[in-house]
């Protein structure tokens, strides 16, 4: 949806990307917003409040913005992966703690219904678990054993709002789907993977793992090689991708786009130089903006505070591009055009204020 907005809801957007990072509370609109024709804060919003989308530890064990659909769908494939990572992080703090009774003290203490805060929660189950802090088991509980998401106003447009976290079953009405019957060729992942490549594709299974944060999915991808085409990229790396998905010839102009923080199109490859150079990966990981230019990462960019007095309160702020490569005069005009349409996005039409650095 990059190289030309689509004219879709942005539920159907959503889906269409398998999430959108979201860490970052707000975000998923500029992600939205720079492959939507016309998209409005208010529609995320209403589908955030209206429980259709939500926002919960999914992918990689980052907070993902996915339909309601998808974390029901696909939580439990998850499950092992989530644990893990946190255990990777604390190993020794959670050595003593039996992870079935710690889901159901959780539970426990969620079946009043009430949200809560990640403290909170490891608080009200500590006294069980003295020895492994509050710190290890809350993420444990929010991101690993117990099928979550946090409630808005978190991620609502222009709302700071702290993380209320709830079940799943309590904010959606029924529990995540289980796992099927394990017969070898993972029908959940099989889904993911043809989901991955419908929006990323083609891919190899080292980028679809990277995205997933899942261990390659090799019975999902054994089985499905009968539906994929198979590429080989430059460096002889096979490349898988559906039939019928769009693959634009090499010479097909890309237009300037302003990508979030944490932006799929970035993380969700292994190998990134098809999109970033090596000299600049640092910045995929570390929370830059960024912008593309014909296809690729070629700035950052950032809003400047200004001493705005209007309803938004943000009259006179700027974006600021800061160029990584020597950009052309044609280039900094489509930079300079494209900033001032996110300048109005982001100040609701109040400021078209952009200011583009001397290139590097």
């Amino acid at each position: 949806m990059l190289l030309d907005r689509a004219d879709v809801p942005p539920l159907d957007a959503v889906a269409h990307l398998g999430g959108l990072q979201a860490q970052e509370p707000q975000e998923p609109f500029t992600g939205l917003w720079s492959r939507l024709r016309g998209f409005q804060p208010r529609l995320l919003d209403d589908l955030l409040t209206g429980r259709h989308v939500v926002r919960t530890h999914l992918m990689r064990r980052t907070v993902h913005l996915v339909t309601a659909e998808d974390v029901l769908a696909w939580r439990a494939r998850h499950n092992a992966m989530l644990r893990q990572r946190v255990i990777g992080v604390y190993r020794r703090e959670l050595a003593g703690v039996d992870l079935d009774e710690l889901a159901a003290a959780g539970r426990e203490v969620l079946a009043d219904g009430e949200p809560r805060s990640m403290a909170q929660l490891a608080r009200a189950v500590a006294d069980r678990w003295p020895d492994a802090g509050t710190r290890p088991l809350g993420e444990m509980l929010v991101a690993g054993v117990l099928p979550m998401v946090q409630l808005p106003p978190r991620g609502v447009w222009r709302t700071k709002a702290g993380v209320r976290n709830a079940l799943v079953s309590s904010w959606l009405g029924r529990e995540v789907d289980p796992l099927p019957t394990d017969d070898g060729s993972d029908p959940v992942g099989q889904e993911l993977v043809r989901r991955y490549l419908a929006a990323y594709g083609p891919a190899a299974t080292a980028d679809v793992r990277a995205w997933s944060g899942l261990a390659g999915l090799p019975g999902a991808v054994t089985a499905l090689r009968g539906e994929l085409v198979t590429f080989r990229d430059e460096r002889g790396r096979e490349l898988l991708d559906l039939p019928d998905a769009p693959r634009p010839d090499p010479g097909t102009p890309a237009p300037v786009r302003f990508l979030p923080a944490f932006d799929n199109a970035i993380l969700g490859y292994d190998d990134r130089t098809r999109i970033i150079d090596d000299a600049d990966r640092r910045l995929s990981v570390a929370g830059a903006r960024v912008v593309l230019v014909d296809g690729r990462v070629s700035a950052t960019w950032d809003v400047e505070a200004g001493t705005g007095t209007g309803t938004t309160g943000t009259g006179k702020d700027t974006v600021v591009v800061t160029p990584l490569r020597p950009l052309s005069r044609a280039e900094r005009d489509e930079v300079g055009e494209e900033g001032r349409e996110l300048a109005g996005f982001l100040s609701d039409g109040e400021s078209h204020r952009v200011r583009v650095a001397s290139s590097a």
